[in-house]
């Protein structure tokens, strides 16, 4: 997946455990882990900004893109394919 979580590096800057982070944000520790291990397929916007305002900082320091080749094997964006207009 070409995006990678660097939510461990800030809980671990903060000195922060994950049940603590989870409940300031206000999620499951078990949807805490989906984010970090890259199993998520989608961030709602508002979970993004407690995370941020939880460890001060910003979108791009907890999720970063790197490019790599498993973009193109996911295959069409489901909502490009559903003919959703983004």
């Amino acid at each position: 997946m070409p995006i990678v979580s660097r939510i461990d590096v800030q809980l671990a800057r903060r000195k922060m455990s994950v049940g603590e982070f989870a409940e300031r944000v206000g999620i499951t520790p078990a949807n805490i882990a989906v984010l970090k291990n890259g199993r998520a397929k989608a961030v709602r916007l508002s979970t993004l900004e407690a995370m941020c305002r939880v460890l001060q900082c910003q979108p791009g320091d907890l999720f970063e893109w790197v490019e790599g080749d498993d973009a193109a094997a996911d295959g069409p964006d489901d909502e490009l394919a559903a003919g959703t207009p983004r």
